[in-house]
């Protein structure tokens, strides 16, 4: 057994790395896929808990964190629409669905109300868990838990992005809750402002197409992130739409020290 400074005395490494793994909630009824996708994770160097249900998931998430939560969307009892916007309202943890249900507006559906991303059943494993390391990475974690990359403080307008806690802040101070995709947006907005981002371009930062192939998702996106930040989303000030174009972002935006 090996042994390492933990900075607060000596911790044991075995139990340290399973600390650091990252923590992913699977909410599926069907104990056969929820196991299967359970060994998956843990061959791919994660911790995975199960809940065949809405309760179960609550107890779960009460008692103890969770880094991202796959959640299928016929569930008995509280469907995986219902928990989802739940999940959403709380915090902005990354949330895959997973449903037989395959047509757009499904998946649009799912989009609206706050997943990151949405996978088909039957799907291919390995697809899902390249999905899952994607929504892990892209939501500021790396291979270990809790790693995060160190960007400085972006400003405009009162509001307030730290790029390092995926945390946004408006004028007011107080935390706006965003879906992973959502803080993908602000941020690529931010970093190119005054620039017309096209509809590919900003898949391509945000991975937001990987839901399906629908060019419709990044405009729903880009909906629900004006609800957000804009005071009339009706007339944006903030996300311009550049006809024929893509969207450019007004905003004066400036950099800070964290």
């Amino acid at each position: 057994m090996r042994w390492i400074n933990g900075g607060g005395g000596l911790i044991d490494e075995r139990a340290r790395a399973a600390v650091e793994r990252p923590r992913i909630l699977i909410v599926e009824d069907d104990r056969q896929i929820a196991e299967m996708l359970r060994d998956s994770l843990v061959e791919q160097g994660m911790d995975a808990e199960l809940a065949g249900d809405g309760a179960a998931m609550d107890a779960k998430m009460r008692a103890m964190p969770f880094d991202l939560v796959v959640l299928d969307v016929m569930l008995p009892g509280e469907d995986g629409l219902s928990l989802c916007r739940r999940l959403r309202a709380g915090g902005g943890i990354p949330i895959l669905m997973l449903t037989s249900l395959s047509t757009d507006i499904d998946r649009i559906v799912g989009l609206e109300i706050g997943a990151d991303d949405y996978v088909t059943k039957p799907f291919v494993l390995r697809e899902l868990m390249a999905r899952i390391k994607g929504l892990l990475r892209r939501s500021g974690l790396s291979a270990q838990r809790g790693v995060r990359l160190a960007h400085r403080l972006l400003r405009f307008d009162g509001w307030r992005i730290d790029p390092a806690r995926r945390q946004v802040h408006d004028p007011a101070q107080a935390r706006i809750a965003m879906t992973t995709h959502e803080f993908d947006l602000l941020l690529a907005f931010c970093r190119n402002a005054g620039r017309v981002l096209t509809r590919e371009q900003l898949l391509a930062v945000t991975h937001a197409g990987l839901a399906g192939p629908i060019e419709r998702s990044i405009d729903v996106h880009i909906s629900r992130l004006r609800q957000k930040i804009e005071k009339d989303p009706r007339d944006p000030l903030l996300i311009k739409t550049v006809r024929l174009g893509g969207y450019v972002f007004t905003g004066q935006v400036e950099e800070a020290d964290v």
